[in-house]
């Protein structure tokens, strides 16, 4: 399995190595020597699994500490543009955002690490996407940050009206004004 650092300390994404032929495909999705050997050393204790139509945007979203969460991300079938905000206060990085196509195709993943926001749209017709999890959900601890930002920049993708997004996303405040508890510490 492959490993790629982004410019964000701590987001990672992963190429598994792809074993084709003529019946289909097989690959390790997740292997835990594999990531302990890396350093990377989550138990994973959630997965969720959601379907999406074309235009859907769904985040920024994300857990306060003590619940943060460490996700593992993948799609199973369509494309998304998966998106990864830096919030920890004191990060190099903080405030900016990350972006990579993920698909059923590419089978890459991104590894995005507790005191990140995360979000995505899709840009298929329809897409699966799964995520591993290192903590349970805790609704007291849900938090996020509004998809349109204007301070944020980011490009989903989508083209404006064909955004589908949910009552609950459209309430999420501005990032200058987002509940936030993270803190960077140099790995």
């Amino acid at each position: 399995m492959g490993i790629i650092r982004t410019n964000l300390p701590g987001l990672l994404i992963f190429e598994p190595k792809v074993f084709e032929d003529s019946r289909g495909y097989f690959f390790e999705a997740y292997n835990e020597t594999t990531f302990s050997d890396e350093g990377i050393r989550h138990k994973f204790v959630q997965d969720n699994q959601s379907k999406s139509g074309y235009g859907v945007i769904r985040g920024l979203h994300y857990q306060q500490d003590p619940y943060a969460q460490t996700k593992l991300v993948r799609v199973l079938d369509g494309l998304i543009l998966d998106v990864a905000l830096d919030i920890r206060k004191g990060s190099p990085t903080y405030g900016q955002h990350f972006s990579i196509e993920l698909s059923g195709e590419n089978k890459k993943q991104l590894l995005i690490p507790a005191g990140f926001a995360h979000g995505f749209s899709v840009l298929s017709e329809i897409a699966v996407v799964l995520y591993k999890c290192d903590r349970l959900y805790n609704r007291e601890s849900e938090a996020g940050i509004r998809f349109d930002d204007p301070q944020l920049g980011i490009d989903w993708r989508i083209p404006k009206g064909k955004e589908v997004v949910s009552e609950k996303d459209l309430d999420l405040p501005l990032f200058e004004n987002c509940r936030n508890n993270f803190h960077f510490a140099a790995e």
